[in-house]
């Protein structure tokens, strides 16, 4: 049998892993489109544009074909729930049109510093209180969400996470959702590149331009 010209086959364990990341997205933005890309080491990498000019990522394991689509997230999450036994998953209709900006390359990222995953979440509840109290029909002010909220540095070269950054990790449920399941060791990984910032959590990691606001919708 002929497989697919298009299509995602997952590894046994992972559907949930990107279920979960699909559903995170959808929560953000219902018509949220979903990029599958190959990386070098045959991992398939997801990749959303959040609301909150961030770019969000989770590696699974499986293949794809092409080697870099686009699929609408709702589609995608019903051919999900759908998957069969050889881990064959229908990404529906290509979208690739729908994808705005580049992604981040996948290597030159230098790490600068860890951050303790119990501050990261602090942060974020403060900042939810701050949203709460400044926010708009429009959503947060973008003043509180370009805030720094952490500043880390490595051998002269510093960069400041801001607020949005934060909102984006917590948003797609990349760190847990209580400082009770995060234990004081647990830690945020912070790196950058010449045109990126990159923090790496449990669950998945988020990117943001740096200097100028990040070019994407």
């Amino acid at each position: 049998m002929n497989q697919p010209e298009r299509g995602l086959w997952l590894d046994a364990g992972h559907r949930e892993d990107l279920a979960t990341f699909v559903d995170r997205a959808l929560r953000l933005d219902d018509s949220a489109v979903i990029r599958l890309k190959e990386r070098s080491d045959g991992a398939v990498v997801a990749w959303v544009a959040t609301g909150f000019d961030v770019l969000a990522s989770r590696v699974v394991a499986g293949r794809i074909k092409p080697a870099d689509l686009c699929a609408g997230g709702d589609v995608l999450a019903r051919g999900l729930a759908a998957m069969d036994s050889t881990g064959f998953v229908d990404p529906g209709f290509a979208m690739d049109s729908a994808w705005r900006g580049a992604l981040p390359p996948e290597t030159g990222f230098v790490h600068l510093d860890d951050v303790p995953a119990r501050a990261v979440l602090d942060l974020a509840q403060r900042g939810v209180a701050l949203a709460k109290e400044h926010s708009s029909a429009h959503g947060p002010p973008a003043s509180l969400l370009d805030q720094d909220v952490v500043e880390v540095s490595s051998e002269g070269v510093g960069i400041g996470i801001p607020m949005r950054c934060v909102f984006a990790l917590t948003a797609m449920g990349f760190l847990p959702q209580s400082g009770d399941d995060v234990s004081a060791e647990e830690m945020v990984r912070v790196r950058a590149h010449a045109a990126w910032l990159r923090i790496d959590a449990r669950f998945g990691s988020v990117y943001r331009r740096r200097g100028a606001a990040a070019l994407i919708s």
